[in-house]
């Protein structure tokens, strides 16, 4: 079972691009995506709302059965930290799962200043996305003496140069985020006017 957690502000085609090709290099039988409640390390920038983040994450991965999407860090109070995640999510999973948390290279790079990192590290095997600048070696020696750093493992990904920042500005300038994000994505941000677009952002006119 491969997690990909983020805030999803909004979900995009590089979100749907990593889960697909982790799905394939990693050998998962699914990927869950988990919409942060209140992200611990940083304020949610232009945030819709958490409830607004998880229906666009539901639009985006409606359509494809490799998907599914878990509530469990909306409906835990406090701080989403990845710990408690991934210890509710062992919990409710089958004895012999394997958890893989999905991560890009900065986010593991920066894991030893996460809640935490050596529980995390023993409750999942950590898949890793590497990025320019957040390469192997360096990521080797950012969690050198974790314990549980040496498990980590990485896959690849076509570089697509998507953001969630990108789409909200291009909505906020009137600008078509078509193709950036799915059509139902695209329509809910028009239709919600969300990070300050219209409707007809959603697809060129």
């Amino acid at each position: 079972m491969g997690i990909l957690g983020g805030t999803f502000n909004p979900p995009h085609i590089g979100h749907l691009i990593c889960a697909q090709e982790a799905l394939i290099k990693l050998r998962l039988d699914t990927v869950v995506w988990v919409p942060a409640g209140v992200p611990p390390h940083r304020e949610v920038e232009d945030d819709p709302g958490a409830e607004a983040r998880y229906e666009m994450c539901e639009l985006t991965v409606s359509s494809d059965e490799r998907f599914s999407l878990s509530r469990v860090e909306l409906e835990r109070e406090g701080p989403s930290y990845t710990a408690d995640t991934l210890r509710a999510m062992r919990a409710e999973a089958a004895e012999d799962d394997e958890l893989f948390l999905l991560l890009g290279g900065d986010q593991a790079a920066s894991l030893r200043s996460w809640h935490e990192p050596e529980e995390v590290l023993s409750l999942a095997t950590i898949a890793v996305v590497e990025r320019t600048g957040f390469a192997r070696p360096a990521i080797g020696v950012q969690l050198s003496g974790l314990r549980g750093a040496e498990r980590l493992v990485f896959f690849d990904m076509p570089r697509v140069d998507v953001s969630s920042s990108l789409v909200r500005r291009r909505a906020r300038e009137g600008k078509p985020i078509r193709y950036l994000v799915t059509d139902k994505v695209a329509g809910y941000i028009g239709a919600q006017s969300l990070y300050g677009a219209s409707t007809p952002v959603a697809a060129e006119s």
